[in-house]
């Protein structure tokens, strides 16, 4: 895919990934899909923690969105914490028969996140 291609839709999906972490993380955690999106038994203060921390995070992607090659930090973040956050997740979810749930709800979608980023950010060469 050229280049000017994968930075319009990087633009893209880094707006849309900013409004899932606003607005879809924190409804899918609390009413759309707890089983799939929280802990189990839930824990409010952790689960807070984690809605807080990801608002935070779509706010700067939707701000990055309109200059993504000044906020390659931000977005190279966003690429590794969500695959690692995933990775973890994924482990627990293999061990813990509560988190099974988790193996269709948010550790495809963080993979898919960090995978989507890592494949549209431009090659350093030319960028």
């Amino acid at each position: 895919m050229q280049q000017e291609k994968k930075l319009k839709y990087l633009k893209f999906s880094l707006y849309v990934f900013g409004v899932i972490f606003i607005v879809g993380v924190p409804a899918m955690m609390m009413w759309i899909w707890p089983s799939g999106w929280s802990w189990t038994p839930p824990q409010a203060e952790y689960e807070q923690m984690i809605m807080g921390i990801y608002v935070t995070l779509g706010v700067f992607l939707v701000r990055a969105a309109k200059a993504p090659m000044a906020n390659t930090s931000l977005i190279w973040f966003t690429i590794w914490s969500s695959i690692v956050h995933a990775g973890i997740m994924l482990a627990q979810a293999i061990v813990d028969v509560t988190d099974r749930a988790n193996l269709l709800g948010d550790i495809p979608a963080l993979f898919l996140v960090g995978f989507i980023l890592w494949y549209l950010m431009p090659k350093k060469a030319t960028a």
